[in-house]
């Protein structure tokens, strides 16, 4: 999912531009995936008072393709190097979709918002597609930040300005080969969680309560 800062965050965050919310249509997403990442931008949208775009499409050349087949059926030069006595169509592998935006981001920050960061391939992808339309910062925003292998080193190389993730995964390696990486500790909201859980008391309330500075 991607969604812009919006104006009354300007302060706060030592920005000047204004923003939208885009939600992620990936071509392998099912209707119901697809009806739930709608659902979501809207009320990301419907809190910042922001409107809603689309990104569409899937990172090119990806080496996580091969792992999980999306380049089956494998590229033959003739029906004879299957077999030479079948009479079959040429098999031809799929092709994924190139990384589009359906909206003006031109001159806005944008934010890639998603529950967990390890392999980056997409998000770096997203990010230079942002960029090429004109996006005037990115950051990414995960609740877990797993951040393997040599994620730290291309996000810092990376057209991401800033990526922002909640303590529930140590990542303070990753930290120092990135300075990118921002940390937000959430002990307190968690512990909140589990004494309102104990008590039965609402949890709904945390989510209508807590405020920016929280």
């Amino acid at each position: 999912m991607f969604c812009v800062t919006p104006p009354e965050l300007e302060t706060k965050m030592n920005i000047t531009k204004g923003g939208l919310v885009l939600f992620s249509a990936n071509s392998n997403s099912s209707c119901m995936e697809l009806s739930k990442k709608i659902a979501e931008a809207q009320s990301f949208a419907e809190r910042l008072r922001l409107g809603i775009a689309v990104i569409h499409g899937e990172a090119q050349d990806a080496e996580s393709d091969l792992v999980d087949g999306r380049h089956s059926p494998p590229m033959v030069r003739s029906v004879a190097a299957i077999h030479p006595s079948l009479e079959i169509p040429m098999l031809i592998p799929k092709e994924k979709p190139p990384i589009t935006v359906v909206g003006d981001v031109g001159g806005r920050i944008a934010i890639i918002v998603d529950d967990i960061i390890d392999d980056v391939d997409s998000f770096l992808a997203a990010a230079e597609t942002l960029k090429e339309r004109g996006a005037y910062k990115i950051f990414v925003m995960a609740t877990h930040g797993l951040l393997s292998s040599d994620a730290p080193r291309r996000i810092e190389e990376s057209a991401i300005d800033e990526v922002v993730v909640t303590n529930t995964i140590p990542h303070e390696v990753q930290k120092l080969q990135c300075p990118k990486i921002k940390t937000v500790d959430i002990s307190m909201i968690l512990s909140e969680a589990i004494r309102r859980i104990h008590n039965g008391e609402s949890m709904s309330y945390l989510f209508r309560n807590i405020g920016l500075d929280d």
